[in-house]
């Protein structure tokens, strides 16, 4: 391969990956997947049988104890129960 073109090649993978890092969020967000661990109170109040209510305990839960480990770990929100997981389970992503 020549070198002019290697080098247009690692350009373009250089600019796909900076591509990648800034659309990643938008990706998950067109997947209508929710990321528990970065959505705001009004994202988090778009899932299933999830309110302004519960969703303001999400994002409280995760200021005082840091990011979600698993999804799973929605469920150790006040007022959030398996119920509410079992609903929301494909929707819910932690990044």
């Amino acid at each position: 391969m020549k070198k002019k073109s290697f080098r247009c090649m690692m350009g373009m993978v250089v600019i796909v990956a900076m591509i990648m890092a800034v659309a990643g969020p938008v990706l998950a967000e067109s997947t209508g997947k929710v990321n528990i661990n970065t959505a705001s109170v009004g994202e988090i109040a778009k899932l299933n049988k999830i309110g302004e209510k519960y969703a303001a305990r999400v994002v409280e839960y995760r200021k005082k104890n840091g990011p979600f480990k698993k999804p799973e770990d929605i469920m150790n929100v006040k007022g959030i129960g398996m119920k509410i997981y079992e609903a929301n389970k494909d929707l819910i992503v932690v990044k």
